[in-house]
């Protein structure tokens, strides 16, 4: 008597049998076709994988290829992330799950795996996105931004060249972004001095290093520029500015123009005492910084060298060659140095100086025009 059971089982194990010979002939057809092709489509491979579980993984992530370029989070999302010391591969993307910065971390894990990302996630801060695609990601959790970001400002620049760097450093701060809050803070009256006219936060911004968070605000830049200033011109450096009949807005202003003519630091006392020695005289400064200054923004920079005797005729109450006495502010932001050469001047009778012709930089000094007229180069 014949099994009636017999002939659906035999149909199933028939279709199992082409189901897995489908299969194997698409596996084999997809390794010869598509792995070979995986490092120019994946990026190179982990060295360290064996074959098999390189195959495996080439053709998961080629199968799923479109899904590495997409946005792999919440679109719009801005996430600040950190990996601390310890943590997994696994650890990482479970928090990145929670955040909304990866949807699918099971593709993200095995795409780590592949490119052998996994053991080199770096411990550390990473600002990410919802609109970082796989790659993107895996790629960003490869180096940490520092803690915080360095950034320096030299010894005679003037606000807007400040302004221009921390445009580039990292910061989320744009050059319009620190000017306008440098005028906000300055018609605050929050000044170290009182100013007479315009007030401007020029020659106030103090040069040192400094250490921002990734988020500081130009606000929070600016015045720690300025209680750096507090604290650096002391009580010693004031009441030298007072001995040589400067208030502290003249003084800072002298400072600024010592700072952008000295070339050597040894002569920064030397100079100051030539500007006192002539205001003391009623004579004019006759300060080039000054008249460039002035010029503002040229095709050469912020400091137009040489200058045309053009130049020296612009009208602006800066152009110490029009104008006696010091500008109404300063030209620059001058570093200790210069403050201390106006506070502490060189007791010199020189009332002219001059570049040398060798280009060091130094100057020759003369206490007439003439012999001023005889340092003349040849």
């Amino acid at each position: 008597m014949p099994k009636i059971l017999k002939r659906p089982t035999c149909l199933l194990t028939s279709a199992i049998v082409i189901l897995l010979i489908c299969g194997v002939i698409w596996i084999v057809g997809f390794v010869i076709l598509g792995v070979p092709k995986a490092n120019e489509r994946l990026g190179t491979p982990n060295p360290h994988l064996n074959p098999l579980m390189r195959t495996l993984l080439s053709i998961y992530l080629l199968s799923n290829e479109s899904n590495l370029d997409e946005p792999a989070g919440t679109p719009g999302s801005s996430i600040d992330f950190e990996v601390y010391e310890g943590d997994l591969a696994s650890d990482v993307i479970d928090r990145l799950t929670e955040t909304g910065a990866i949807r699918d971390g099971f593709l993200l894990r095995n795409y780590l795996r592949y490119r052998g990302f996994d053991y080199s996630i770096e411990a550390g801060h990473y600002q990410l996105s919802g609109d970082m695609s796989v790659r993107q990601l895996a790629e960003a959790l490869q180096t940490a931004r520092p803690a915080s970001i360095s950034f320096i400002v030299l010894e005679g620049w003037r606000m807007e060249e400040i302004a221009e760097r921390i445009a580039l450093s990292g910061l989320n701060i744009t050059y319009d972004d620190f000017l306008s809050a440098c005028r906000e803070i300055a018609q605050s009256n929050n000044l170290p001095v009182e100013w007479p006219a315009e007030p401007s936060l020029e020659g106030f911004l103090f040069p040192d290093t400094y250490f921002f968070d990734f988020d500081a605000t130009a606000e929070e830049v600016i015045l720690a520029m300025l209680e750096n200033f507090d604290t650096k011109v002391d009580t010693e450096t004031l009441e030298g500015f007072a001995q040589q009949g400067l208030s502290v807005l003249e003084a800072i202003t002298l400072s600024s123009i010592v700072e952008r003519e000295a070339i050597i630091p040894d002569e920064r006392p030397l100079i100051a005492s030539v500007f006192l020695n002539r205001t003391a005289l009623g004579m004019k400064l006759e300060a080039d910084p000054t008249v460039q200054y002035s010029l503002g923004l040229q095709l050469d920079g912020w400091w137009k060298a040489p200058l045309s005797l053009s130049d020296l005729e612009i009208d602006s109450p800066y152009n110490t060659y029009i104008y006696t006495g010091t500008p109404p502010g300063p030209i620059a932001n001058p570093g200790l140095a210069a403050l201390e050469a106006v506070a502490f001047p060189s007791d010199s009778q020189y009332l002219y100086f001059r570049a040398l012709c060798d280009g060091s930089g130094r100057h020759a000094f003369a206490e007439t025009f003439e012999e001023h007229l005889q340092n003349a180069c040849p």
